[in-house]
């Protein structure tokens, strides 16, 4: 029998373009941004000694093409977010619930309560950055002051179905986000206290990700009813009839560098991507393995470079956008969630 993923472990792969101001990273120059990942190593298999073997947090070094451990180490880390005006504040959630630091990965604390284990993600309102949503497998928790104290805003939501895998703040309105549940995509304006349902599912909605150029339009993937896209800013949704349904979509990526391009990951199906805003789409899976199980993508805006974790594989790269693929140094790898870091305010 072929093994799947564990969702605790592995909810969410996104792109944050934000800001962080540990002093650790201010030192470090070059590229506009710093490229992170949330990995579980294997020893066994990792090339050389390029990299720590631990798991957590890496940093990515483009000059040296090597990775370095940054912050939290559990190999349980699902997503990770960044406050945008306190930039030494970052979320993760792990399958012991959320944990905070306050001093730019230094120090960790778990900030959820008894009932909010087995996070499954995590998101700062960029515009209220005191808001915080947590993403459960029974509903949606949201803070307002950074953290410290949470409550449950289900309101809208399903009494069946409140299973809540992905949850993504607008970008552009304070209080209005998107949540990815198992009935469907459903939609608050007043930061959780009321929810309404935008596009109905029967089946898990993993991915919701806003694209950095456009901020009506969204992608949104699924378990078994294919992927979908917005371009009214969430309130309607067209099935994108190119990408593969007979199989889960985990996630999908805009390139922050190039207006246009979006890939996803297709378990079975491997990489497809979009070079025209997703009105086509073209299955890129040549140099992974046959039928590759793809996990997570993500894009490193400091060169473009696109990435894919295949499970129960490791991780490879692409400098054309997935037309052909490499195996990356950090071999023997599970990636959990890309992250990238603007080092200043635009």
């Amino acid at each position: 029998m072929q093994s799947t993923p564990h969702r605790n472990c592995f909810t969410r792969l996104t792109a944050l373009v934000v800001a962080l101001g540990s002093s650790a990273l201010a030192a470090v120059a070059a590229p506009a941004y710093d490229f992170f990942i949330c990995a579980n190593v294997n020893q066994n298999y990792v090339i050389g000694s390029k990299i720590d073997t631990t798991n957590g947090l890496f940093r990515h070094d483009s000059a040296n093409n090597t990775w370095h451990h940054f912050g939290y180490n559990d190999r349980t880390i699902s997503a990770v977010a960044v406050d945008p005006r306190d930039h030494d504040t970052i979320y993760t959630t792990t399958l012991n619930g959320i944990w905070v630091s306050y001093d730019g990965g230094d120090t960790w604390k778990m900030t959820n309560s008894w009932d909010m284990t087995e996070g499954r993600d995590v998101a700062v309102d960029p515009q209220s950055p005191d808001t915080v949503y947590f993403a459960l497998p029974d509903g949606i928790a949201v803070s307002t002051d950074r953290g410290q104290k949470w409550e449950r805003r289900e309101n809208g939501l399903p009494d069946r179905g409140k299973f809540t895998q992905a949850i993504s703040p607008d970008r552009v309105i304070a209080d209005r986000v998107l949540a990815g549940c198992e009935k469907g995509i459903y939609l608050t304006e007043n930061a959780g206290r009321s929810w309404r349902q935008v596009l109905p599912t029967e089946t898990t909605v993993n991915d919701l990700e806003q694209s950095p150029h456009d901020a009506d339009r969204w992608l949104a993937v699924t378990d078994t009813h294919g992927a979908w896209q917005s371009h009214d800013n969430g309130e309607t949704w067209n099935l994108i009839t190119d990408l593969p349904n007979d199989r889960a979509i985990y996630n999908a990526t805009y390139d922050p560098t190039t207006p246009g391009r979006q890939a996803v990951a297709s378990w079975a199906h491997g990489v497809w991507t979009s070079e025209d805003g997703g009105a086509s789409w073209a299955q890129r899976s040549a140099g992974l393995p046959e039928k590759p199980k793809a996990w997570r993508v993500g894009v490193d805006p400091n060169s473009g470079r696109l990435y894919v974790s295949v499970f129960e594989d490791t991780l490879y790269y692409s400098d054309d956008f997935g037309r052909s693929w490499e195996p990356d140094v950090l071999a023997g790898s599970s990636v959990n969630a890309f992250l990238s870091i603007r080092r200043e305010n635009p």
